[in-house]
């Protein structure tokens, strides 16, 4: 041992001899035991270091080389050991082996000769300059590797590592290897240094050599042996630690591991190490394109990497790191394949978007498409090099698919599933389709229904099931989008179709709640508004927006918005017109001085070859002399069936001045008309210039042979009326007989009429007057249509505009066109607006228009309603043209609804004396102008009364301007100041109105202005009728005859009581009443209730000598109707009433009053009225509260138009609760003819007893017989069941579903539904109100209509001046105590019922807060339903008030009066004294009303005193 247990502080260094089988190949086999190896692994172990092939097999220069130096040993160099206690100590490595010659395949001789099992035991080495081995590569080249030396050129060995092969070995035994072994190890033994055997290449063991080895082992004394692997570095350094131990004895002994176990725990640290080296590679490589280089020089320093390198080494480092970017260009080539096959089937989509273009194509096929389609260098690339993966292609940013990319199959499968997408989205499309249909055959389905409420019932339909759930939400939606806007455009129309709610509304006004309740009351029963009833709010926003359109009525707000008439209008005339210019440069004759005529002839059958021979015998030479000019003849005979008319060039060549079109028959005359129309579309469609001259027309009718022929007469109306449609000159035979078909005098007619036609035409075409002439226009006539009918504008102009003698207006007035026409005998410039029905009605009020022509769709309601709306208001001395527009004669007779629309208009027309015309747009007729001329004839004779009567109004308007203080002052709606002012007194002012003209407000027709004048006495001073003048005013009107100067009147004690401005009402009042002495008044008889206005008494009964001081009437509180004068015409004026029917002076209407077409015509004036008397009815007395009526102003005065032979004559039908009035119409017509007459003054009256009135029989409601309605009470019940079973079955119904309807009882219901209900009751008293889902206010108009059908009232008539006069007592208490004694006297039946139906009331007006309907409001509705009050009769209208008060009080306190019950506090009616009067005015009800008039309602009774 060289330097053990040295004193000094060095380390001790101990020589290792690694010693094993070795020689040439026959001894060792062909491979080593592995010493090498196993040395190489000891002193340097890093993986990088380590060299797994070390030759033995030299050449002779290797060998002598410094690191062998000639010596069969080799020196591994030096390396320091730390042992687990830390002592250190230096190891030199020395391998034993034989050099082998590589020439002579035989050991290499040394200077030792000795055999190897000798040699290797030596333990003294020596060799000189010896340098230190690394691996074969270092032999010869050993200045590239790192030289050191072997210390001092000797070594003595310490310790021995005996190395034995396990493994299989190459072609060696292990017995032989054993033997060896033996030898070798005899040898070192003696050596006394210890030894370790190592057993190598334990990773290739083999199991028995191993068990042999260890047996050897085991055998031998202190013998340790190591299982070893230099590959796999298990165990090398425990094997020198082992022999180190026994070297140095102070260290421990190291535990000997088997080599599986080490083998375990070193594969577990490399795992560990290539763990963490793959991640930090991860981590730091994220490019395919990175370098070894550029990674490990990032790498080097970090421990993963270095420990990783340390024990795999580089080599297995580079070969990972290539793996990881061939992993990451595979990742990206993947990306880059899924980018360009997801952008596939997008590409697929834009290429083959349609199934049946792919439906059968191949994949190959399809490719084949795709590559000559136009944009395939937009989708596709294609690619020098293929495969495109693996070529530069997968850097580059072109993001076009690479066209070899479609031969993949997961192209081809793409395609298809693309191919199966457009089936399956066929399949979806019409399923969704089917569904929809499915949808539209659900009925029920409303608007606005939530698809919830719908699906259970399409369940089980197949295109439910088949489609996804967003689908049907969606096909729903649009499903829903498609109804709503039907349902919506329905709803439009609708409001259209109700023009005459709307059109009494006025302009730039605020409609009044009570207006607006009106309009839903009556919009309530339409199914189209309440197919709306889901969608309410916008249902709301239509009719705002109507009503807005209806107050503020332009172009740029009408509801048809591009489709307006006046920007339709606008444009045709804009583009039409604008030619006109044109026309003047392009005529056919630059002068009118013509000596040249070209005439051509049409006739049938040689007719007109008869003709050109007849002219030619005529005249000489072709010259023939005309009004002392000679005219040079140029004659064009042709056939009406010659092609030659058939020809676009003969008109141009001929050049014809004009046509004599000759005919003898029916059939000719038929042919010649349908060939002027021709050669008229020739003309239009071959000249541009719209404008050049015309070709006038002459019929000439040819004279029978026998002319006592009997088809002349028939010929001549025929062709004058064919000349009238064609704007053509008929040219007679002459009267006389001459043997000729043709007569010199019918030449020359003809061509005068062709030579004035053509001056015409230059008159025509001269250039445009200035704008001066322009404005001088004989006529200004106005067009009116309704926008969104179902015709174009072009239809309704065409008339004008192909015509010849039309030009366009001022400049300024983009919708008007002027005519220059001959009308009757002189030519007349007329200006015709064409204009929209809501554009029109400004224009009706402040402009002259002397006629109208107003167009309306056959097809359209709305557009007959909105005619009609249109022309009620129109002054009656204004001449109307009605034009209903359809597309051919047939639909007359095909369709019901045109038929109807356009008989109305007929009617409409023969009442008012109006023209009526039918244009047909398939037919080419219609456009002639003179489809118009006998209407322009008509305007021009009424020019004067037009004229004048504008005049009038105008100077009238200017007088009451300001004076009225109504809501309203300006009505385009109603205009009609003129009439409710005064013309000069002349002898036609007494003149009696047209028929079905009214007695109201609106049209004054009382006999004289003096006596008009108590109409203006209104104790509500601001509810003036629209245009009436307040009293003060008619003493500044010049036109007013000077007021009689009235007698001083009284003061009376209580006036005081009264507001100083209704004092001043009342005195003006008083004054005016005395105008009123010029005649006889009617009898009461004749005076009914209307519109809420009280009249002075004395205007009805001074004049008979009848006196009192209380001057003023009752206005009717409870049914808001005006105590008015019914046929006072009639009885005023006796002398035309007694003559004419309806008092209607026949003399020319040049001097009478002007009034409105709505009083000319029936269906106009019911219509007008149609919707306030159902209104009126409807409501059951509403209006009567101040509070509502205060807002009527500017409607108010509607009521008062009632015309008597239109009205209900009966009293029945003039109170609140009688339903008849909602009937027909016509059936009250009927009814009213059989009145009309009016009746002469009778005798005053006998004065009245003050017995009861006798019952009044009210005229049934129904059209049905019954043996239940209308039948007295008693046959009704009995003694078990006192209440009639259907007003059990009504109350019920009522209490059950209608405690929560608002209005009920006010809000009528459906007439018919009522009536339904009562004809099924009829048939079955046992039916369910609920199963028949009746309409809660359906039922409560049944149960009233009940009670007036019975033939004495619920609360018999002898017992009512008890009542009244019960309801004149002070004392609360003691009132209801007198009540209720009366209300004993009922006969047991009446009390029965009586107390079941007011006990009903009482519960309903619990509910007021959700009905709004308090007691006040139900006895409102109920009184005159239970009392039913003789209207006519005076006492009935003193006491309205008291008789409702009384049956208030019923339903308050019906506990008190029927259940034995305390008396009920009433905040309203206790202690307050009832209205009464003792001859005196009091009981005022204040009004909320503006200043400067306060008005009062006044309560009182008229004297008891009889007439005189």
């Amino acid at each position: 041992m060289s330097g053990a247990k040295n004193k000094d502080a060095r380390p001790p260094t101990f020589a290792v001899s690694v010693v094993g089988l070795s020689g040439t190949e026959k001894e060792k086999g062909n491979c080593g035991v592995g010493k090498s190896c196993l040395c190489n692994r000891y002193v340097r172990p890093d993986a990088d270091n380590y060299y797994p092939e070390h030759t033995s097999v030299l050449s002779t220069i290797d060998f002598g080389g410094r690191v062998v130096n000639n010596d069969h040993f080799l020196y591994w160099g030096e390396l320091s050991h730390r042992g687990d206690e830390g002592l250190d100590c230096k190891i030199q490595v020395i391998e034993q082996t034989e050099f082998i010659d590589d020439q002579t395949f035989l050991p290499h001789r040394s200077t030792n000769l000795q055999p190897y099992t000798k040699r290797a035991a030596a333990t003294k080495l020596q060799s000189a300059e010896k340098l230190m081995y690394i691996c074969t590569d270092q032999l010869g080249l050993e200045q590239d590797f790192d030289q050191k030396q072997m210390p001092d050129g000797k070594l003595n060995i310490d310790g021995f590592v005996l190395c034995v092969d396990i493994s299989k070995g190459c072609n060696r035994k292990f017995d032989d290897q054993m033997k060896f072994v033996n030898s070798l190890y005899s040898q070192i033994v003696k050596s006394k240094k210890p030894i370790v055997v190592a057993a190598t290449k334990c990773d290739e063991c083999v199991d028995q050599h191993l068990r042999d080895l260890q047996a050897f082992v085991a055998s031998k004394k202190n013998l340790m042996l190591i299982e070893t692997s230099a590959r796999t570095n298990v165990n090398i350094e425990l094997c020198f630690n082992a022999l180190i131990q026994q070297l140095d004895k102070t260290r421990g002994k190291p535990k000997t591991v088997p080599y599986l176990e080490a083998y375990k725990t070193q594969r577990q640290l490399v795992a560990s190490v290539t763990d963490k080296f793959e991640k930090l590679m991860i981590h730091t490589v994220r490019d395919y394109h990175t370098t070894w280089k550029t990674v490990t020089s990032n790498m080097k320093g970090q421990p993963d990497y270095d420990e990783f390198i340390t024990l795999e080494g580089s080599r297995k480092a580079l070969s990972m790191f290539t793996k990881h970017i061939a992993h990451l260009k595979q990742e990206h080539v993947k990306r880059r394949r899924e980018e360009y096959l997801t952008t596939l089937p997008k590409t697929l989509n834009n290429l083959f978007n349609s199934l049946d273009e792919v439906e059968h194509l191949s994949w190959p096929e399809a490719q084949s498409v795709i590559r000559n389609r136009p944009d395939f260098h937009y989708w596709f690339v294609v690619l020098e090099q293929t495969p495109w993966d693996e070529t530069n292609h997968i850097d580059n940013s072109d993001r076009r698919i690479p066209f070899d990319l479609l031969n993949t199959l997961d192209a081809e499968r793409i395609y298809h599933s693309h191919v199966q997408h457009l089936l399956s989205e066929k399949r979806r499309v019409e399923m969704k389709e089917r569904f929809k249909r499915t949808l539209e055959r659900v009925h029920f389905i409303s608007p606005g229904q939530p698809w919830e409420e719908v699906m259970c019932f399409v369940m089980e339909d197949e295109a439910y099931k088949y489609i996804t759930e967003s689908d049907r939400r969606d096909v729903y939606c649009r499903h829903q989008q498609e109804i709503v806007e039907k349902a919506k455009e329905d709803f439009q129309e609708m409001l259209f179709e109700h023009a005459e709610l709307f059109y009494d509304l006025d302009l730039n006004a605020t409609p009044s709640c009570d207006k607006m309740s009106e309009i839903h009351s009556v919009l309530n029963e339409e199914p189209r508004y309440r197919a709306l009833q889901k969608l309410a709010p916008d249902r709301e926003s239509l009719l705002l927006k109507h009503i807005g359109f209806v107050y503020h009525p332009t172009k740029e707000t009408c509801l048809s918005g591009q489709n307006c008439v006046d920007l339709k209008v606008e444009q045709v005339l804009a583009n039409r017109l604008a030619q006109l210019d044109h026309g003047h440069s392009n005529l056919y004759y630059n002068s009118a001085n013509i000596d040249k005529i070209n005439l051509c002839l049409l006739g049938k059958e040689g007719l007109s070859q008869e003709l050109a021979n007849e002219i030619r015998a005529q005249s000489t030479d072709d010259e023939y002399t005309l009004d002392g000019k000679i005219y040079e003849l140029d004659l064009l005979p042709v056939d009406v069936n010659s092609t030659l008319l058939f020809s676009h060039t003969w008109i141009a060549s001929f050049k014809p001045h004009g046509c004599f079109c000759v005919f003898n028959s029916i059939e000719s005359l038929n042919s010649i008309g349908d060939c002027i129309g021709r050669i008229r579309a020739e003309i239009a469609q071959s000249r541009r210039d719209r404008f050049a001259q015309p070709l006038p027309f002459i019929l000439i009718l040819a004279n029978q042979r026998d002319s006592v022929c009997k088809n002349i007469p028939i010929l001549r109306h025929q062709g004058q009326q064919l000349a009238n449609k064609l704007q053509c000159t008929f040219v007679d035979i002459p009267s006389g007989a001459f043997p000729r078909k043709f007569t010199e005098f019918q030449i020359k007619q003809g061509l005068r009429a062709v030579l004035e036609g053509l001056k015409h035409s230059f008159d025509v075409l001269t250039p445009l007057p200035c704008i001066k002439d322009m404005t001088e226009m004989d006529l200004r006539i106005v067009m009116c249509a309704m926008c969104w009918d179902p015709f174009s504008v072009d239809l309704i102009l065409s008339p004008f505009l192909d015509s010849h003698c039309c030009s366009a207006g001022q400049p300024g007035q983009s919708n008007t066109l002027v005519l220059d026409k001959i009308i009757g005998d002189s030519r007349k410039r007329i200006q015709v607006t064409v204009l929209s029905y809501h554009s029109a009605i400004g224009v009706r009020k402040d402009e002259l228009v002397h006629g109208y022509i107003l167009v309306y769709s056959a097809k359209r309601k709305a557009s007959m309603a909105t005619l009609r709306a249109f022309l009620a208001e129109v002054q009656d001395v204004i001449p109307v043209q009605m034009v209903a527009i359809t597309d051919s004669q047939a639909d007359f007779f095909e369709n019901d609804a045109i038929k109807e629309l356009m008989t109305e208009g007929e009617h409409i027309a023969t009442e008012i004396a109006a023209k009526f015309t039918a244009l047909y747009s398939l037919s080419q007729y219609h456009r002639q102008t003179e489809v118009f001329t006998p209407f322009f004839n008509e305007v021009l004779e009424k020019k004067p009364n037009i004229e004048s009567s504008f005049l009038l109004d105008s100077s009238l308007r200017e007088c009451t301007t300001g004076a009225s203080e109504d809501v309203f002052p300006t009505s385009p709606h109603s205009h009609s100041p003129a009439y409710n002012t005064y013309y000069p007194e002349s002898d036609d002012d007494n003149e009696a109105p047209p028929p079905y003209s009214p007695i109201g407000d609106e049209v004054q027709l009382l006999p004289t202005p003096s006596e008009r004048a108590k109409y203006r006495i209104d104790l509500e001073g601001n509810e003036y009728p629209v245009h009436s003048t307040p009293v003060g005013d008619h003493e500044r009107n010049h036109k007013v005859p000077p007021p009689v100067r009235p007698k001083p009147v009284p003061p009376k004690p209580n006036v005081k009581k009264l507001d100083p401005n209704l004092l001043k009402t009342i005195e003006a009042g008083m004054r005016s009443n005395r105008r009123l002495q010029r005649g006889p008044v009617p009898h009461l008889e004749e005076v009914e209730a209307s519109d809420n206005y009280a009249d002075p008494v004395d205007t009805l009964l001074r004049s008979r000598g009848y006196h009192n001081d209380d001057i003023y009437a009752v206005p009717d509180d409870a049914h808001s109707r005006l105590v008015k004068i019914r046929n006072s015409f009639g009885g005023l004026h006796g002398v035309h009433g007694a003559e004419e029917e309806n008092g209607f002076d026949r003399k020319s209407q040049a001097g009478r009053r002007p009034s409105k077409y709505k009083h000319r015509s029936k269906i106009l004036f019911s219509k007008t009225k149609a919707y306030q008397r159902r209104f009126q009815s409807d409501s059951d007395g509403e209006e009567s509260c101040p509070a509502t009526q205060k807002k009527k102003k500017g409607r108010a005065h509607r009521g008062s138009e009632e015309d008597p032979l239109l009205s209900p004559v009966d009293p029945w039908k003039s109170g609140i609760d009688n339903p008849a009035i909602t009937s027909d119409p016509e059936q009250e017509d009927k009814k009213m003819k059989k009145k009309k007459t009016p009746k002469t003054p009778k005798e005053p009256k006998k004065p009245k007893s003050s017995k009861p009135p006798k019952p009044l029989y009210p005229p049934t409601r129904r059209t049905w017989e019954s043996n239940y309605f209308g039948v007295p009470l008693q046959n009704l019940v009995t003694l078990e069941h006192p209440i009639p079973l259907f007003i059990e079955k009504c109350v019920d119904y009522i209490e059950r579903t209608g405690l929560t309807t608002e209005g009920l009882y006010r809000v009528s219901g459906n007439k018919t539904d009522q009536d339904n209900i009562q004809k099924q009751f009829d048939q079955d008293h046992s039916i369910d109100f609920v199963v028949m889902d009746v309409a809660v206010n359906a039922a409560a108009g049944a149960l009233k209509a009940f009670f007036a059908d019975l033939p004495d009232p619920l609360i018999p008539y002898s017992l009512h001046p008890e009542l009244v006069e019960a309801a004149k007592i002070m004392d609360y208490i003691e009132r209801l105590q007198v009540l209720r004694e009366i209300v004993k006297k009922f006969p047991s039946v009446n009390y029965q019922v009586f107390k079941y139906i007011i006990t009903h009331l009482n519960r309903v007006s619990q509910h007021s807060k959700t009905t709004l309907m308090t007691a006040d409001n139900l006895s409102i509705c109920f009184w005159p339903t239970l009392m039913r009050p003789d209207f006519e009769n005076k006492d009935t209208l003193s006491t309205t008030k008291l008789n409702q008060a009384v049956i208030e009080t019923f339903i308050v306190q019906s506990d008190y009066f029927f259940h034995g019950g305390e008396v009920a506090e009433s905040s309203s009616s206790e202690g307050t004294p009832p209205p009464h009067c003792h001859n005196m005015v009091e009981a005022l009800l204040p009004l909320q009303l503006p200043p400067p008039l306060q008005p009062q309602q006044i309560q009182h009774s008229l004297h008891p005193d009889p007439l005189i």
